[in-house]
């Protein structure tokens, strides 16, 4: 189940393919399994098991009693009958030719008519086929007359006498034989020849009857003509004509006064039976031949009106003349029929399975389903995409450039809409890219120049001009500019109380202080805000504790060499004023040479020191100590010699 309309008025796709081409059964049934836990998929449902045809569907309808669901597909030529109280298939029966159109004669299923596409009219009962006639000619649709129990059957061509009338087969099926025929004009056959007419023969399209009320019987023909029969008189009493097109659909309201017909050019008009003038005109606006009308009420007691032919399915406001909502199935329809006080819809349609609409501002979900509304309650908390989130829309200039008109009206590529046409953003990106190669490097230029702008103008915007301590005010402002937002009047800048330390020389911070640098021990004076240096631990450290440095020396700390790479670790405490971050210590990595090392151990302060270079292997001799003036190298050394005088 998904959001198939998220518009004013949701419409939501109940059963049915979003594809209008189906899939292999061992193809579906693998994805079936795959997707089984997707999030999108956990919605999905089959709401009638075996909702299906194996080609497609003709013909659906729903029971009076709304526990059966019955509908006629192909192929091979078969209905099927579902239980609405098991969500189920109840049976299936094959029959021996393509059924056109069939209707329900009792409150349930047991008893049903079925036009056949080879001039046969069957009767089916729950044991199977009860009885089967030939019908002269053609017929086209199928009404009934609970009163009189006469099955009518509108029929295509003209009479045999050549009287240019069309006829209605009337079967009275309490005494079981054909009535004479009702002849409704249809113009006449310019060939004259053979039973059923020539190629361009007239045929009474459809008929409508007002059961529930005066019971006229309204038949629309091929010539634009609706002609009004009455049971009572059997004969013809009024005409309504001058349509454009032939009239192939018509449904009287529920209190018998209006009737809607659709044209095979896609026109709908509303009469009142007291006036000659349309209440209201329409257009569906794909020049496509209307298919079913139908009057509906919702739960607020408005009147709306459904037409569809086999593209889309629009239902109007029948006060108002506006377009309430509107479905577009994938797939081309064959048939609609609305499920009685609900806003449950089906549909016969191409493709192997069958549709199920629901809106439920039409009305609450059937007795049979009534979970849908608590799934619908759930679905509309959720946040649901745009319709065309993956699409871009492009006019017809911008499809030249694109070198894309080619496509327009040869494949599904270009979905039209109002003045330019849906493409897919992956086949418009691969469009743009070859008629610009150079479309990445200009995008990327382009988001560079947006970044810089971004960074200048939050700068310029963060930038507030002091009397004294301008480097105080520039710190504050970049503290706000780390949490976001920026603002020169918060905080200390447009607190009064501290006025005079922006504007009075007397508060202003002297950076040269043994105060400040206690403070601030990694600031740069004369600096940029926010600008660090290396300090010297071990130097920090006897600066402090060791009193024979003079205060110059305090001031100007003895530079360390960079080239040795040196972490001294002192167990004395702190300075006063805060820790010392030796935050360049990556910095002082340079190439190590032997003076360096000489140079950096003559420098090392501290009680313990670690370093990174390594010792040479050899035991390094320690240098004679000077020779004091006036002694011999051999003084307190023993001789040798034998020889006592030498000494002498």
């Amino acid at each position: 189940m998904k959001l198939t309309n998220p518009g004013a008025v949701p419409v939501y796709t109940v059963a049915g393919p979003s594809t209008a081409r189906p899939l292999p059964d061992w193809l579906a049934r693998r994805r079936k399994r795959s997707s089984k836990y997707d999030p999108e998929n956990l919605n999905n449902f089959e709401l009638l098991q075996e909702f299906e045809f194996e080609e497609a569907s003709n013909c659906v309808r729903v029971s009076e009693d709304g526990n059966w669901i019955m509908s006629s597909g192909t192929y091979k030529p078969q209905f099927h009958v579902h239980s609405t109280a098991e969500l189920s298939l109840s049976f299936a029966r094959h029959t021996k030719s393509e059924n056109t159109t069939f209707m329900l004669l009792s409150s349930d299923y047991t008893k049903s008519v079925h036009l056949q596409n080879d001039r046969s009219l069957e009767f089916h009962t729950p044991m199977g086929c009860h009885y089967d006639v030939r019908l002269p000619r053609f017929g086209r649709d199928l009404a009934y007359l609970r009163q009189s129990t006469e099955v009518l059957v509108p029929a295509v061509g003209v009479s045999s006498d050549g009287s240019g009338f069309g006829e209605v087969f009337r079967l009275d099926l309490e005494r079981g034989q054909f009535l004479r025929p009702w002849q409704v004009d249809v113009g006449e056959d310019d060939a004259g020849v053979g039973l059923q007419g020539g190629i361009h023969a007239g045929a009474v399209n459809v008929a409508a009857v007002a059961e529930r009320t005066h019971g006229l019987c309204a038949f629309g023909t091929t010539i634009g003509t609706v002609e009004f029969f009455d049971p009572r008189s059997k004969g013809r009493v009024a005409v309504l004509g001058n349509q454009d097109g032939e009239v192939t659909a018509l449904d009287y309201s529920n209190d018998g006064l209006s009737l809607a017909l659709g044209t095979s050019t896609g026109q709908i008009r509303v009469f009142d039976l007291r006036n000659p003038r349309p209440l209201m005109k329409k257009d569906q606006g794909m020049g496509l031949p209307i298919k079913k009308l139908i009057h509906m009420r919702t739960p607020t007691e408005e009147r709306k009106l459904l037409s569809a032919d086999k593209r889309i399915i629009k239902i109007w406001d029948e006060h108002s003349g506006d377009l309430w909502t509107s479905i577009e199935p994938m797939v081309d329809l064959n048939d609609v029929v609305h499920v009685p006080d609900s806003g449950m819809l089906l549909t016969a349609n191409e493709g192997k399975h069958m549709h199920s609409f629901f809106i439920p501002n039409l009305g609450l979900a059937p007795k049979w389903c009534t979970f849908l509304d608590n799934l619908v309650h759930e679905m509309e908390n959720e946040t649901q995409t745009e319709t065309y989130d993956n699409y871009k829309f492009l006019t017809l200039p911008e499809l030249r450039e694109l070198s894309l008109d080619h496509l327009i009206g040869k494949t599904n590529l270009l979905r039209p809409y109002m003045h330019g046409y849906f493409a897919h953003a992956k086949l418009y990106d691969q469009a743009r890219l070859i008629a610009n190669p150079y479309i990445w490097e200009e995008e990327r230029a382009k988001r560079v120049k947006e970044k810089l702008e971004k960074e200048r103008s939050s700068r310029i915007r963060g930038t507030k001009k002091v009397k004294v301590n301008q480097k105080l005010a520039d710190k504050v402002l970049q503290r706000q500019e780390n949490r976001g937002k920026v603002d020169p009047e918060a905080g200390i800048l447009g607190d009064e109380r501290f006025a005079k330390l922006f504007e009075d020389e007397e508060f202003k911070v002297d950076e040269l202080s043994r105060e400040f640098r206690s403070l601030n021990p990694s600031t740069v004076v004369g600096g940029k805000p926010g600008q660090q240096q290396d300090v010297d631990m071990a130097d920090a450290n006897s600066t402090d504790f060791s009193g024979s440095e003079s205060e110059e020396e305090e001031e100007k700390p003895k530079k360390k060499s960079k080239d040795e790479v040196v972490m001294q670790v002192s167990s004395s405490t702190a300075p006063r004023g805060g820790k010392i971050r030796d935050l360049a210590f990556g910095d002082r990595t340079q190439k190590d040479t032997r003076e360096s090392r000489l140079a950096g151990k003559k420098e090392i302060v501290g009680e313990q020191a670690i370093t990174f270079v390594p010792e040479s292997k050899k035991k390094k001799q320690e240098p004679p100590p000077p020779r004091p003036e006036g002694k011999r190298r051999d003084d307190g050394r023993r001789s040798a010699s034998s020889n006592v005088f030498r000494k002498m």
